[in-house]
């Protein structure tokens, strides 16, 4: 079937799976197939070259394929994280680790190490040292949902 297939539209075959491949990423974001669609796309020009060459079954069609698919993602991966770009606000989406440094007062005691303080419009449940409700106290480490605190 893949064969017959593959004869049918002949060297065409890889670029149109190129190009679904590459459609499909602009359907589902996240930038992987974008690769895989590129490799693809590569073996279509080679098939473009090659088609009359011997060599050049399916298997081996796909099997370079595979490693072209490989390789493209691996590469592709590298360049993605390595051009993250630094931003002025670094912790955007992390709410707690951005409250580190902050002062409150203890909305309700710190007793047997937990407490809870008000920041801003959320309730934040803290771990520290015992002190008493009204307390100002200064936010030192956040892991998760919760707060570490000390007295300021």
């Amino acid at each position: 079937m893949i064969e017959r297939a593959i004869q049918e539209l002949g060297p065409w075959s890889w670029w149109v799976l190129g190009f679904l491949l590459l459609a499909a990423e602009l359907v589902a974001p996240g930038v992987f197939l974008i690769w895989i669609g590129i490799a693809a796309l590569v073996v279509g020009i080679l098939s473009l070259l090659l088609w009359d060459v011997g060599l050049w079954t399916w298997q081996v069609q796909f099997v370079l394929f595979a490693l072209l698919s490989v390789a493209a993602v691996l590469l592709g991966r590298r360049f993605v994280l390595s051009s993250s770009e630094t931003t002025d606000e670094p912790l955007l989406n992390q709410r707690a680790e951005s409250l580190v440094g902050r002062t409150a007062v203890l909305d309700k005691p710190i007793a047997e190490g937990r407490g809870r303080i008000r920041l801003d419009d959320t309730f934040w449940i803290i771990e520290g040292p015992d002190l008493p409700a009204g307390t100002r106290v200064r936010v030192v480490s956040a892991h998760g949902r919760s707060l570490t605190v000390e007295s300021a």
